[in-house]
């Protein structure tokens, strides 16, 4: 039944591709003169369309829920609008896509040679003949392996200095919103789409679930973020991520400043936090942001940057202070 939904999904999908390309993007190649790149513009239109409908559904669906029951109210959402942009920006980027797409060949390569030298590989499709190669089943597999994969990334973020201050950005957000998701450092999406379609190849996903795990995951993620009081009672939420186990991530002392380095850094299953001691089922509704934001004495009132390009300056300010050895 899935399957049958997907499918037609994409064949929607495709055609809208096809008659935007037609109707829009091939015209203006041809007047400009760009018809040599006609193939990979095509290509990318998917995504793009793909984008598109992500952030209209989660719009559709998620910002009724903080309209009727919101955990925080603000009287000025000034501070999402750096965060719209960063969605979209996120959503129609075609970073990922171009990482997977220019890593292939790299790992075409690899694989060739593993074969010729007789070196084992990573075919997840071939693990169980007649079971793992069904798509729905490798789909899952693929799922929980880059998800395993992005728990310790995020960690990684957390752990390193230098790398924090660039996730950092994200964390300094103090009105979660389900735009949320998508502000982050754009060098940190550049390193994260290299990190995971990395990860992609080498356990064979092919170019088709690559697209609907990476919409699954962003969808998913958004979900976490949203600024509403959804509950997902207690088995539902030991399965997948709640925005009640995330914003506990994202509260000042707590998911990011408390237990060694952190909590719940579980991207779309706990279930890695559940098994490595990282979870806290704790659901006080706690302030969310960074610490040194704060005013004094709690914080020293330090800027993050009030719109996208003062967010991602100041992130590289931060980080030559920690290089060089000063504030800044």
């Amino acid at each position: 039944m899935l399957q049958e939904v997907l499918a037609q999904v994409d064949a929607g999908v495709s055609a809208l591709q096809t008659l935007l390309y037609v109707d829009v993007v091939q015209p203006l190649l041809y007047r400009f003169g760009l018809m040599g790149y006609d193939e990979e513009t095509y290509d990318a239109l998917y995504w793009v369309i793909v984008g598109a409908l992500q952030i209209c559904v989660s719009y559709a669906v998620l910002r009724p829920l903080e309209a009727l029951r919101p955990v925080e109210s603000w009287p000025d959402r000034k501070a999402l609008r750096s965060d719209v942009i960063y969605t979209w920006i996120a959503k129609l980027s075609l970073l990922n896509l171009v990482f997977f797409l220019a890593l292939q060949p790299v790992f075409t390569h690899w694989q060739s040679l593993m074969a010729i030298y007789g070196v084992p590989g990573l075919d997840v499709d071939g693990l169980w003949p007649g079971v793992t190669d069904q798509p729905m089943v490798s789909f899952l597999i693929y799922l929980v392996v880059l998800d395993f994969c992005g728990y310790w990334y995020h960690r990684w973020q957390h752990r390193f200095g230098v790398w924090w201050e660039l996730h950092a950005v994200h964390h300094s957000q103090q009105q979660m919103s389900l735009w949320t998701d998508d502000r982050n450092h754009l060098l940190d999406d550049m390193l994260q789409a290299a990190f995971f379609a990395a990860i992609s190849l080498l356990i064979g996903v092919p170019p088709s679930q690559f697209v609907v795990l990476v919409a699954v995951g962003n969808f998913l993620q958004s979900v976490q973020h949203v600024n509403a009081r959804l509950h997902f009672g207690p088995l539902l939420e030991r399965l997948i991520v709640s925005p009640a186990f995330h914003r506990r991530h994202h509260a000042i002392g707590y998911g990011h400043e408390g237990t060694r380095y952190g909590c719940n850094f579980g991207v779309l299953f706990p279930w890695w936090d559940m098994m490595l001691g990282t979870a806290s089922w704790n659901r006080t509704v706690e302030p969310t942001g960074i610490r040194d934001q704060l005013p004094p004495p709690q914080g020293s009132a330090r800027s993050y940057g009030e719109g996208l390009l003062a967010q991602q300056w100041t992130a590289f300010e931060r980080i030559a202070a920690r290089v060089f050895g000063s504030r800044a």
